[in-house]
C-alpha cells in the first residue's frame, strides 16, 4: 500500500495517523518530491471516475496556471501528464492500495476500502 503525502498537509497526517492507529502498514511517499506516476494516477482515475478529483482543485498551483479554464480542454493523457510532473497538483493525499485507490481523506471511504 502506498499513501502518497505533503508534510505540512493536515489532512495527510490525520490519514497516516489513522493509518497507524489500525495498524495497517503503508509506505508514505512525498508527492512533491515524488508524485505518483501516468500509470498509477491512471489506475486512480478509473477508482474515482472523473479527472477533475485527482487535481487539488483549492491550491495554488491549480489557481495560478489556471487549471479551471485549461482543464476542461486538456485530453486526459495531457492531463493525467501534468499531474505527474507536479505533485502540488494533485489531491492528497493519494492512496493507493493493490488494484484500489482513493484521493483525500474520509475515515468511513477508508475504512470500506481497507477491511
Amino acid at each position: 500500500m502506498k499513501i502518497y503525502t505533503y508534510k505540512k498537509c493536515s489532512t495527510c497526517r490525520k490519514a497516516t495517523k489513522w493509518l497507524a492507529e489500525q495498524n495497517i502498514d503503508f509506505e508514505e511517499i512525498p508527492i512533491r518530491e515524488t508524485p505518483p506516476s501516468v500509470e498509477e494516477l491512471r489506475q486512480m482515475l478509473e477508482q474515482v471516475g472523473d479527472l477533475k478529483k485527482l487535481f487539488n482543485t483549492s491550491g495554488m498551483d491549480y489557481r495560478s496556471l489556471g487549471m479551471k479554464d485549461k482543464l476542461p480542454t486538456m485530453s486526459t493523457e495531457e492531463a493525467l501528464e501534468l499531474l505527474a510532473s507536479n505533485g502540488n497538483l494533485i489531491k492528497r493525499p493519494f492512496l493507493l492500495a493493490g488494484d484500489q485507490g482513493t484521493t483525500g481523506f474520509k475515515e468511513d471511504v477508508w475504512e470500506a476500502l481497507l477491511k
